[in-house]
C-alpha cells in the first residue's frame, strides 16, 4: 500500500515539475515580441484615414 502511495506521490511531483517547466520556460522574450506586434498593429489601425460611413477600401 505504501508503495502505491509513494508511486502516486512521485507521479504527482513529476507532473508538477513538467507544468512548472512549461509555464515559466522562455516566456519573457516571446511575450515582449508579442506585445510589440500588438502595439504596432494598434498604431497601424489608428493611421486608417477612411472617413466614417465609407465602406469601399482601395488597396
Amino acid at each position: 500500500m505504501y508503495l502505491i502511495l509513494l508511486e502516486a506521490l512521485g507521479a504527482g511531483c513529476i507532473l508538477v515539475l513538467i507544468v512548472w517547466w512549461t509555464m515559466f520556460s522562455g516566456r519573457s522574450d516571446t511575450e515582449a515580441q508579442h506585445q510589440a506586434a500588438l502595439d504596432q498593429a494598434a498604431k497601424d489601425s489608428a493611421k486608417d484615414t477612411t472617413p466614417p460611413g465609407r465602406t469601399d477600401h482601395k488597396p
